[in-house]
């Protein structure tokens, strides 16, 4: 039997990540079975990068963190060996970065996506994946704008042009 010192250890690791899982926008759980230290060094840097964590956990310490975050469904997820990407700020750059390594890796698996607290399946993560980025749709947003700014200064200057005709 555990002593208590190991068991208050493990608690506060489920304690630990159930917090990471009630501030995260996106969870995804993965199977990262056959990945080698440099694409996970790398996969890890990716994510990183983004804003995102990567951690490998025990599944019981993944099931113990989703059930005390009030999340429910997973439970099937919970077999052989599970990576975790936790997404703090973004939807789309977690799923798009794991889906594109799962993409070139075959033997590497997402087993299921938590958005905002509710378990999504494989398919919906792959659907985040394929959308633009926070980025690029900022980019399409101030262009939009700009051009509706441009076209009322043209129409604004020929009101002006037409005021002074008229004077």
């Amino acid at each position: 039997m555990p002593s208590q010192k190991v068991l208050e250890e493990k608690k506060a690791k489920v304690e630990e990540l159930s917090e990471k899982f009630k501030k995260a926008k996106m969870i995804i759980l993965t199977e990262y079975r056959g990945i080698s230290v440099a694409d996970d060094t790398k996969l890890r840097k990716d994510l990183r990068e983004s804003g995102n964590e990567y951690l490998v956990v025990k599944n019981s310490t993944i099931g113990y963190a989703l059930k005390e975050a009030n999340i429910e469904g997973y439970e099937a997820a919970l077999e052989g060996p599970t990576a975790v990407v936790i997404g703090y700020d973004d939807y789309v750059a977690p799923s798009k970065i794991i889906s594109d390594y799962a993409k070139d890796n075959d033997f590497y698996k997402i087993k299921l996506g938590v958005m905002d607290q509710k378990v999504i399946d494989v398919k919906e993560v792959k659907k985040l994946a394929s959308l633009p980025s926070k980025e690029t749709l900022y980019a399409m947003l101030a262009s939009a704008l700009l051009g509706n700014i441009r076209n009322l200064a043209v129409v604004l200057d020929q009101v002006k042009q037409k005021q002074e005709e008229n004077a």
